[in-house]
């Protein structure tokens, strides 16, 4: 990165002051992460957004997480993005018009089926939630949430991420036998109504192209060549790749089980590459912290400091990132639900 960028980006948070602020995911690209204010995951950002008094919150990240920071900003705030191209694939995988025509079906039949969304979900889909008694989630909170969501209902639709379905399922002690993946197939024509009606938990067929690109035999190389070896991964893996490794949760929990590892440990890291490095470069004088694989998000790789300079220099003019008024207040139901479920000390 160029000095003039930085110095550019340094001069325009120089000259907003308190009436700017700037958040980033963890996957994030160092160029981008150094020039943040706050720095998180989505639970993490998610909470700080209410709090923020700035008029002006750029969001460094992909879309469905400058939609939630519209949603939950006042009126007042305007939220941008550098890249507004910047979406996601597994949010992609749940259309709200296919989602609401599933759900629909499925209350036909005399069920309360409570949908719990993936915050990696769009602003449509979050409001499809809150019109069903339902909530989102994250990596970091989803047992808590999908516990929560079960005890409103018949059933719950956990949605798009299969595998996290699956592995926080496992973590509150159900069984093959309590869920069931929706074929979506033809429009939702061809549900497996016997099937579900027998499960407690329906599950989305979407997943996460990072983290599917993480397998069983990875983890399986390591174990033989360097059995010492502790392996982490995200709770979007496989669920074999989660059962196998040593450990499974958001970025918040690896980024804490890197913090508390013992000085001469050596670790592999199944998540985004940027988070992976950026925890090898801070730690590498104490600990040997490897990819599990080399795997990186494109999406969050389209917001680079040059873009984050541009935006800033076209302030307060450059577009911003808004949410059509229908689905604003039921998408802020679905995340107000879950801010409160998991608000600290309840």
């Amino acid at each position: 990165m160029s000095q003039s960028i930085s110095e550019s980006i340094r001069t325009a948070k120089r000259q907003w002051g308190e009436d700017l602020v700037i958040l980033g995911h963890h996957y994030q690209h160092d160029e981008v992460i150094e020039h943040t204010d706050i720095a998180g995951d989505s639970l993490e950002l998610a909470r700080k957004i209410p709090d923020q008094r700035a008029k002006h919150i750029v969001f460094c990240g992909v879309d469905f997480m400058a939609e939630t920071a519209s949603i939950l900003a006042q009126p007042e705030q305007q939220v941008y993005m550098p890249d507004h191209t910047a979406s996601c694939v597994m949010a992609d995988m749940a259309p709200a018009p296919l989602v609401s025509r599933i759900l629909e079906n499925l209350h036909r039949e005399g069920r309360r089926v409570i949908p719990l969304a993936y915050v990696n979900s769009s602003a449509a889909i979050k409001a499809l939630c809150g019109q069903y008694g339902g909530s989102v989630c994250t990596s970091a909170n989803a047992p808590t949430m999908l516990k929560w969501a079960m005890q409103q209902g018949d059933q719950v639709l956990f949605l798009p991420d299969q595998h996290l379905g699956v592995n926080t399922a496992r973590q509150l002690g159900l069984s093959a036998q309590d869920w069931h993946k929706l074929d979506i197939r033809g429009g939702g024509t061809r549900l497996d109504h016997s099937a579900i009606e027998q499960a407690t938990l329906l599950l989305w067929p979407g997943l996460c192209a990072v983290h599917a690109r993480f397998h069983l035999d990875h983890i399986q190389a390591i174990r033989e060549s360097e059995p010492e070896a502790r392996i982490l991964v995200h709770p979007e893996c496989h669920p074999e790749v989660v059962q196998a490794a040593d450990g499974a949760g958001s970025t918040s929990f690896l980024i804490r089980a890197v913090q508390e590892a013992s000085a001469g440990s050596t670790l592999y890291i199944g998540t985004e590459c940027n988070l992976v490095y950026r925890l090898r470069d801070r730690y590498r004088e104490t600990l040997s912290i490897h990819p599990l694989r080399v795997s990186a998000c494109s999406n969050m790789g389209k917001t680079s400091a040059s873009k984050l300079a541009s935006l800033l220099e076209t302030l307060p003019d450059a577009p911003i990132m808004s949410v059509d008024p229908s689905i604003q207040a039921p998408a802020l139901l679905a995340l107000e639900r879950m801010l409160e479920a998991c608000r600290p000390g309840r």
